[in-house]
């Protein structure tokens, strides 16, 4: 696995081009991308050239988040799910395979079992497309109970939950986008990482929570820097998915006030000096 930024997940606004140079200049060893912006410079200047600017940097191509609006109007949803051929056999020409989307644990529409059939119809055509296109879509949890308190029905909020609905696609291709922080507020366990299979783990995100808040009062996005508060066992964590050969991209994801002002690449550099330190930690080198 590799040490990945968003820059976006970190306050940093950036092109391709400019994350890049983030990215490798804080010591990341990836960059997950915008998949209209690849597939733009896909179509101008050829997948060669996206490749090259990544192997120029020394990086890997991470994640690319999922540009359908799958759980809005029917309209929008159809206008999307047409897009989307184009854009993964873009990403697909690039190498970008792993691709992610959250799914809301409670809604005011719908009792649980009609909205886990819901999501199949709207999700199972959009994972179709994918699979043409050898891409895999991990999908993310949302596990704190202050997310469901005010809801009208629950939903999926679990690891194997998720799990659950993914098998269930039956198209083979979904998994998790397991987010460190979504696995603390769900009672997760390392015991519950080390049960996956490599396939089952499609993206990974993390963070840190703020001391001195019971887990079931957890805000989601009120969060830390990897390393910044040890309430979440990272550490232990990255060591769980290195056991099980998870190989993608770790990406840090910490809605953190710690470095909300500051300039874009300081930001990006004490992101990753969190992540670093749980990596070290986890006894992971700089080419795992």
């Amino acid at each position: 696995m590799f040490k990945s930024l968003a820059p976006g997940a970190v306050g940093v606004k950036a092109t391709l081009a400019e994350g890049l140079e983030f990215a490798r200049a804080a010591g990341f060893q990836g960059l997950d991308v915008h998949i209209r912006e690849v597939a733009h410079c896909v179509r101008e200047k050829g997948a060669g050239h996206v490749t090259g600017m990544f192997r120029d940097a020394g990086l890997k191509i991470g994640a690319w988040g999922l540009p359908v609006s799958w759980n809005g109007p029917l309209e929008d949803y159809e206008r999307d799910l047409r897009a989307l051929s184009g854009l993964a056999a873009a990403a697909a020409s690039v190498g970008a395979f792993r691709v992610s989307q959250w799914i809301a644990p409670a809604s005011d529409e719908r009792p649980f079992r009609e909205q886990f059939r819901w999501c199949l119809d709207r999700l199972r055509p959009v994972c179709e497309v994918l699979k043409d296109h050898g891409c895999s879509l991990g999908l993310e949890f949302i596990g704190p109970k202050t997310q469901r308190l005010d809801r009208r029905y629950g939903f999926i909020h679990s690891m194997g939950g998720m799990l659950g609905f993914c098998e269930a696609l039956g198209t083979g291709n979904a998994g998790l986008l397991l987010d460190c922080w979504h696995w603390y507020t769900s009672l997760g366990t390392l015991a519950d990482i080390r049960a996956l299979a490599p396939r089952d783990v499609v993206h990974v995100h993390v963070n840190d929570a703020p001391p001195g808040v019971g887990v079931e009062e957890q805000i989601d996005n009120v969060r830390a820097l990897p390393s910044e508060t040890g309430v979440i066992d990272l550490a232990g964590f990255l060591s769980a998915l290195n056991e099980i050969g998870y190989a993608g991209p770790v990406t840090p994801e910490p809605f953190s006030r710690t470095i909300r002002g500051l300039p874009a690449g300081e930001a990006v550099r004490v992101t990753h000096r969190g992540l670093d330190e749980a990596w070290r930690a986890a006894g992971l080198s700089s080419r795992d």
